[in-house]
């Protein structure tokens, strides 16, 4: 699988919501979208990375995009993370991992000389014609949600947001 690049179509995925319901990309046609894969709830990266996209869920709905984060974890558990750090982004679930091979964030990655496969931090700002604008690959949490804001807010899609009246 070639590796996704900025001006690719987005992959058409279907993610499954923390509701229980799911969510098609093609049905976000018309809106950007920040789609940002994180490798586990509730652990120190992981949450300081939903808590900064949370603080600044406002400014990228003003920005016109939506923040979806995804992992392999499941909806109960996405509930409890989101309950216990009052995380107000949308979480999906990747169970299966088919979003995460979609968008080759399924990794092969080392701890202390260990070898395992896992997510590999990525995000990618998705435009409102369905195509991806930016990727950021190997994120380092510090600072990467003001980057993104920045990112969408270039994008300038608010106009097409029904969040913002």
């Amino acid at each position: 699988m070639t590796e996704l690049k900025a001006g690719d179509p987005a992959p058409d995925v279907t993610l499954a919501t923390g509701d229980g319901g799911t969510l098609a990309l093609s049905q976000m046609r018309g809106h950007a979208i920040v789609l940002y894969f994180y490798p586990k709830d509730d652990t120190p990266g992981c949450t300081t990375e939903a808590m900064d996209f949370t603080a600044r869920k406002a400014a990228f709905e003003m920005a016109g995009a939506y923040v979806i984060g995804v992992s392999k974890d499941d909806a109960a558990s996405h509930a409890k993370f989101t309950g216990k750090h009052a995380i107000t982004i949308t979480l999906a679930s990747d169970a299966d991992g088919s979003v995460s091979d979609a968008f080759g964030v399924w990794k092969e990655k080392s701890n202390y000389g260990r070898k395992y496969m896992g997510i590999e931090r990525s995000t990618f700002l998705i435009d409102a014609e369905g195509r991806v604008a930016e990727i950021w690959r190997g994120v380092r949490v510090p600072g990467h949600a003001d980057k993104v804001l920045a990112a969408a807010e270039a994008l300038g899609h608010a106009e097409t947001n029904p969040l913002v009246s």
